[in-house]
């Protein structure tokens, strides 16, 4: 007998519409941008789109499972995958941020007198000090890792805080631990008040800038797959990279993302 999978619980739903699809995706939901989109795509589509908040792992895990019709994701190694297997089609540039690195004011590895990102996760490892790992398989987790991997270790576990936790969770243990951490701009503009203790250290290596994609479920394989097909273009669209481009402007002065012909040099 077939084991039959429950559908994941929407964390929101956007839209009031006939035609459902369902998007998985972290930061873009947790951070209000996918709201922003769903919100101006659903009354001309006649949709309702559920928001399934999870980190770029588990959410094309979720896709190739056909438990969401699409994803929004930042995890180019994974994708190339996923497109040569066949269990996602396409793959859409939608925008871009970037990686910062935040940690105590004092500064104890000097991170803010790095020649590189590199040099910056080598004085972390060199000095001992502490540093807080989502270590959940997310973009910014995987990211991370390759750092890590490059210079052949890891910090001492005693050192290494791992959450398993989403964006913002992560960044209060980190305040709480005074440690290192790793997050995207967009969170940090968006929540460092949660974050007193920390300070943006490092940013501007190219390595550093972040990519999302858009992928969708072949055509067929899930119910909302030709409403999410219609979404990802609009994303794209003028139109929806107008919202992404702008977003968090009024509230900020600045805004949270940059569009995808930024985000095109680097992809």
């Amino acid at each position: 007998m077939k084991t039959v999978i429950a559908p994941p619980n929407p964390a929101a739903e956007y839209g009031r519409g006939v035609f459902r699809f369902s998007l998985a995706t972290g930061s873009p939901g947790e951070l209000g941008l996918l709201e922003a989109l769903g919100n101006a795509f659903a009354p001309a589509a006649d949709a309702t789109l559920a928001w399934v908040k999870a980190g770029t792992g588990e959410s094309l895990q979720l896709l190739r499972d056909r438990q969401v019709d699409m994803a929004m994701v930042h995890a180019p190694a994974q994708l190339k995958q996923a497109l040569a297997e066949g269990w996602i089609t396409g793959k859409t540039l939608i925008g871009a941020n970037e990686f910062y690195l935040v940690g105590p004011r004092h500064d104890p590895a000097g991170i803010a007198h790095a020649t590189s990102a590199a040099d910056a996760f080598q004085r972390i490892l060199d000095t001992g000090v502490p540093f807080v790992s989502r270590g959940d398989q997310s973009g910014t987790h995987q990211k991370e890792m390759q750092f890590w991997s490059a210079l052949g270790q890891t910090p001492q576990a005693e050192c290494y805080l791992v959450t398993h936790d989403f964006m913002t969770a992560s960044l209060k243990v980190a305040d709480s631990r005074s440690a290192y951490f790793m997050i995207d701009s967009s969170t940090w503009i968006m929540e460092q008040v949660h974050a007193p203790s920390l300070t943006l250290l490092y940013r501007g290596d190219a390595t550093l800038i972040n990519c999302y994609h858009a992928v969708i479920a072949p055509a067929g394989a899930t119910a909302g797959h030709d409403t999410a097909a219609r979404f990802v273009d609009f994303v794209a669209s003028p139109a929806g990279q107008h919202i992404i481009r702008e977003y968090g402007q009024d509230r900020y002065a600045q805004s949270l993302y940059n569009d995808a012909l930024f985000a095109r040099q680097y992809d």
